[in-house]
């Protein structure tokens, strides 16, 4: 038999690259840790966290009422807004690859989930797509097209722009973002990557999924206009030479949220696992200090403890 047949990268992002990180990673974790180049820190950290009211959590804001986001670490979001619940990119595992373990528990178990609506997964690497935790919530799907295959879950693949409505209120578009899809050895780039705009009667909600800085947050901010909240990512960006293409710093994240011209920024994405070199707990503090640098108003910057409920209602 012969050798595997390789696939042909299927997906670019909108500046035409699909980051195909094999070399860089063999790079980054074998010879830079052979030669000693990579920075040190701490393999945990001390993040804040917070008991989630689960009965409150059980009833979402009726349509009419400002939505609410609960932060259950790293990328996972619970949304609920008009009378719906979406849960995002959901990890509640203890590890990721079987090997990453977790800093920060989860601070949900899927038995005390309200009852899920959709379930939206923005790509399909293993910190984003945990395919037990999406099963847990056992509702239908909503991702990027090519993603889901094999699921005993109703899946709807969606290009980038597209739209799925949940109910009568809710409607869900898949935006693009700069990044890249792999999840085995031969299917690079075969599952589209990208973010989430969440519209409902009172609140427009951004997730960015894994990204780059790029000009995308740009062309968002202009097709869906007055976004109550950016829930955007700081961490997982140390060596810059390798993460750039893929993630973005704290200082990245700022120009993205404002040419997205979010009226409030929630940070995701760090503290939760040690995916890169940078300390778990630099990223928020980089953040203030360029928040404060930019002297951008400071109620409008918000750092979630694991597991903290925000009512968008309170942050107008």
């Amino acid at each position: 038999m012969g050798a595997p047949e390789v696939a042909v990268s299927r997906f670019k992002n909108l500046d035409g690259s699909g980051p195909n990180a094999g070399a860089m990673m063999f790079r980054w974790a074998v010879l830079d840790r052979i030669m000693g180049r990579r920075r040190k820190s701490p393999a945990s950290a001390a993040v804040p966290s917070v008991v989630p009211d689960v009965e409150r959590l059980r009833t979402p804001p009726a349509a009419g009422e400002p939505g609410r986001v609960t932060w259950l670490g790293h990328a996972s979001w619970l949304v609920q807004l008009d009378g719906t619940s979406l849960l995002i990119d959901p990890l509640f595992g203890e590890r990721i690859s079987y090997v990453i373990r977790r800093n920060a528990p989860a601070p949900l178990r899927p038995a005390q989930l309200p009852r899920i609506d959709r379930t939206l997964v923005t790509h399909n690497h293993y910190d984003h797509y945990d395919r037990p935790s999406v099963l847990a919530a056992g509702a239908p799907v909503v991702t990027g097209v090519g993603l889901g295959k094999g699921l005993p879950l109703p899946v709807r693949g969606l290009g980038w722009w597209e739209t799925e409505r949940v109910g009568e209120g809710v409607r869900i578009t898949y935006v693009p973002s700069q990044h890249w899809s792999r999840r085995g050895l031969f299917d690079v780039n075969q599952t589209l990557w990208g973010g989430f705009v969440i519209e409902g009667s009172r609140s427009r909600i951004y997730h960015a999924g894994d990204t780059a800085y790029f000009e995308g947050f740009s062309q968002i901010g202009a097709r869906f206009p007055a976004l109550d909240a950016a829930l955007l990512p700081i961490g997982a960006y140390d060596p810059a030479w390798f993460m750039e293409k893929q993630h973005m710093n704290p200082e990245q994240a700022i120009q993205a949220f404002v040419d997205l011209g979010a009226r409030h920024f929630l940070a995701m994405h760090w503290g939760t696992f040690k995916l890169t070199d940078e300390p778990l707990d630099e990223p928020p503090e980089r953040l203030v200090s360029e928040w404060e640098r930019r002297r951008l108003p400071r109620e409008r910057l918000h750092i979630p403890a694991n597991g903290e409920t925000l009512d968008l209602a309170s942050l107008s």
